[in-house]
């Protein structure tokens, strides 16, 4: 639904860096150097980044 505040595994607060990651990726920029400039480079949080799908916006009419 929304990207979670930490990561799983390792605890990284990730929730900061989603904004910037999906615009720059939907801008057409490689996924893995938009993480690297972010600096999410444990694999764990990465992860997270590369399989999440925002449904916040559909699921949000129901509430």
């Amino acid at each position: 639904m929304i990207i979670p505040v930490r990561c799983f595994t390792c605890g990284k607060v990730i929730s900061d860096s989603w904004e910037e990651f999906k615009e720059k990726s939907q801008e057409g920029n490689d996924p893995k150097k938009v993480l690297d400039d972010l600096g999410i480079e444990r694999y764990c949080c990465r992860r997270i980044f590369l399989s999440h799908v925002d449904l916040i916006d559909e699921i949000s009419p129901y509430y």
